[in-house]
């Protein structure tokens, strides 16, 4: 199965040369892509011009026997797919055993979002007086404010802030890049932060050279995923809310806030930097919810 090895170093090439995939997604493409190679190992298939479709549908039976959850399965089974399909375009392989193989149909579950009382409770909590207290209102008011991912946010430098025309350059997954308008509230919990708070944090930095990261932790380094969930654990405590919040929780309520209020789809599609509308359509589900509401509270006949 030496092949095999050299065929996959190749596929990681293209993703990260032509594709410019994220070093995670990579990961997790190599973590998927092995573990069917020691399924040909149980099942002595040596060559992967050997692979059948029955072979594939093997593989899929095992995947369910293990309980992994549809969307696994699917990410799987999609990164299988990817790998033939590559090796079919480089004439390594005639044909891609995976093509014919289904995806499970994926749970469809309703995100998650926030209440506009509970977001006004949290916005309520920080102490402005306090450099981690301005940092923690910036932060929650560029997060609900523009809907971002928590790793787009942590990766905000001062350069990328337009305060002009209110806006910031968001650098996306797969190296996109998208201009996201913030609003006035936004704009001045960043600027007391610029200007007072983050000088404060970055004086503790044990190291002279200063970063321009915008948003950074309690020693004046940048702040990081893990940083961003703690930071709103904390905040959590300090409110009477019994929620359990997570960053995604802030783009989910952004999407939601915004269809309810009569924003196209297409238009929150590019706030969100989503590929497909389809990722987008899921928001509709809570918004049908809430027109739902209206109707049963207001029309005459309900």
């Amino acid at each position: 199965m030496e092949n095999v090895k050299i065929y996959l170093n190749f596929f990681v090439e293209y993703l990260q040369i032509e594709r410019n995939y994220s070093q995670y997604t990579i990961v997790n493409y190599v973590t998927d892509i092995e573990d069917f190679f020691l399924f040909m190992k149980e099942q002595v298939i040596l060559h992967l011009e050997e692979i059948t479709y029955n072979d594939t549908r093997l593989y899929l039976t095992q995947l369910h026997k293990r309980n992994y959850s549809r969307k696994t399965i699917s990410r799987k089974i999609s990164s299988l797919r990817s790998f033939f399909k590559f090796l079919v375009r480089e004439e390594k392989l005639n044909e891609n055993p995976f093509s014919l193989v289904s995806l499970p149909k994926r749970e469809q579950k309703i995100p998650q979002f926030l209440y506009e009382e509970e977001i006004e409770k949290l916005f309520s909590i920080s102490d402005c007086t306090t450099p981690l207290g301005q940092r923690n209102q910036a932060l929650i008011e560029i997060l609900y404010g523009t809907g971002i991912r928590v790793s787009e946010c942590c990766a905000i430098r001062l350069s990328d802030i337009d305060f002009y025309i209110g806006t910031v350059l968001v650098h996306g997954k797969g190296g996109k890049q998208r201009y996201v308008p913030f609003g006035s509230y936004a704009q001045d919990a960043i600027e007391q932060y610029i200007h007072q708070g983050r000088k404060i944090l970055l004086s503790k930095l044990k190291t002279p050279e200063e970063h321009s990261y915008l948003f950074v932790n309690n020693r004046g380094n940048p702040l990081t995923d893990r940083g961003v969930r703690h930071v709103l654990n904390e905040m959590i405590k300090k409110t009477s809310l019994t929620l359990h919040i997570h960053p995604h929780m802030f783009r989910h309520t952004f999407a939601t806030h915004l269809l309810n209020e009569g924003a196209d789809m297409r238009s929150v599609q590019e706030l969100l930097g989503h590929s497909h509308l389809s990722s987008t359509q899921v928001y509709t589900h809570v918004t049908k919810d809430h027109l739902k509401r209206i109707y049963m509270s207001h029309h005459p006949r309900a």
